[in-house]
């Protein structure tokens, strides 16, 4: 799970990817931004927060755009999370029609999970976006669910504009303070993934040992 690896090897990657990224959004433009938001939400180690946060201290500076990096960046968590979607609505389907059977994963379970989707999971699209670990997923999940792309987009697409724009504009006010709280941002973010992820497998854990024992 994204944000969950914390050895050096993982951390030497993703400060070597931050310093490229630190030099090459305000050379190049906010389409470097783009394409790294769209990596980070697939799933790759990119600090996605922390470059928005960055990009928004450049608007304060003048150094880019803000209508072009609220634009591209936007589009960046578009592609990336329609991409996580196509590869649960394609490779995911693919997958379960061949080896579910194997791990009890059968089609009348992922009408459940579909249905879920229909009840509640549209918000998990929503408010991914703010759990490490989480945005990917939730889309993946969301195409193996067989979730229209239209409902999918309705909340994955409006949680991606507010997610772009909350960090633009804490980096915007931030001033030269910005690697300081984009890094305090980071942490937090992932203490409570976290406590999020480690919360639902309990629950999911005691709701699985109240059906076994017939309650």
């Amino acid at each position: 799970m994204r944000g969950s690896a914390t050895g050096p090897t993982f951390l030497r990657y993703r400060g070597a990817m931050l310093d490229w990224a630190l030099t090459n959004i305000p050379a190049h433009g906010p389409w470097v931004l783009c394409i790294l938001l769209m990596l980070g939400v697939v799933g790759l180690p990119i600090p996605d927060e922390t470059l928005l946060v960055f990009s928004g201290y450049l608007i304060s500076q003048g150094r880019m755009s803000p209508l072009h990096t609220w634009l591209f960046a936007v589009a960046g968590s578009w592609c990336g999370i329609s991409l996580s979607y196509t590869i649960g609505r394609t490779l995911g389907i693919g997958v379960v029609h061949r080896y579910g059977k194997y791990i009890h994963l059968t089609e009348e379970r992922l009408n459940r999970v579909h249905g879920w989707f229909d009840r509640i999971g549209h918000w998990a699209l929503f408010a991914g976006y703010y759990i490490a670990g989480l945005r990917h997923l939730t889309a993946i999940v969301a195409g193996t669910s067989k979730l229209r792309f239209l409902s999918f987009m309705r909340f994955a697409w409006s949680g991606g504009v507010l997610w772009v724009t909350t960090f633009l504009t804490l980096g915007y006010f931030l001033g030269d303070k910005w690697k300081h709280i984009a890094e305090v941002i980071h942490h937090y973010l992932l203490y409570a993934s976290l406590v999020i992820v480690a919360s639902a497998a309990l629950w999911y854990y005691l709701r699985l040992r109240r059906k076994r024992n017939g309650n």
